[in-house]
């Protein structure tokens, strides 16, 4: 059987529009729901960009519906302790139906904190550590990492879901 996932631009919609937008997926029909998470629209032209976990958070108490981020960046301008709490948090709202999307990010949405954005060579590298350092704070468990580019001293993730949420990677290759 086909099914049909609907997508979510936060940087075209305001996220009352957003909200308006899945409901309207779901009564569609559409069984899951991706969300874009960018600090940044791609042009001013789109002019809106609200913060995704906000987002998400809220559309856990509107609609049924599995959510993936189509992509959150958890290595430059979010640390990956504070990716794997938000995505966490989002699964257990969502009740086990959150899938964590990923990738490499680029500069539009990565450089705001004012941080050296690394080489094309280099950012695979850092979401790998990025991922396991997640799918460790997943299980619950305090968790001390120094790796060769994050690091987290005895974290816990006291709100977890049952299962860890899925993390899909997305990569461009040159």
């Amino acid at each position: 059987m086909t099914t049909f996932g609907y997508f979510l631009s936060c940087e075209e919609f305001i996220p009352a529009q957003l909200l308006d937008q899945a409901g309207r997926a779901a009564d569609a029909g559409f069984t899951r729901l991706a969300i874009s998470d960018h600090f940044h629209p791609w042009n001013d032209a789109q002019g809106n960009s609200p913060l995704v976990w906000s987002v998400i958070g809220t559309l856990s108490q509107t609609v049924d519906l599995p959510i993936t981020t189509l992509v959150t960046c958890p290595t430059v301008r979010m640390h990956p302790a504070l990716t794997a709490q938000a995505a966490a948090t989002s699964s257990v709202l969502l009740n086990g139906h959150f899938r964590l999307g990923v990738g490499t990010g680029e500069a539009l949405n990565e450089h705001v904190l004012g941080d050296r954005w690394p080489p094309f060579a280099e950012r695979p590298e850092m979401l790998e550590e990025a991922v396991e350092v997640m799918r460790e704070l997943f299980t619950g468990h305090l968790v001390s990492h120094r790796g060769p580019h994050y690091t987290v001293e005895s974290a816990r993730l006291y709100t977890t879901p049952p299962e860890a949420p899925p993390v899909y990677v997305g990569l461009l290759e040159r």
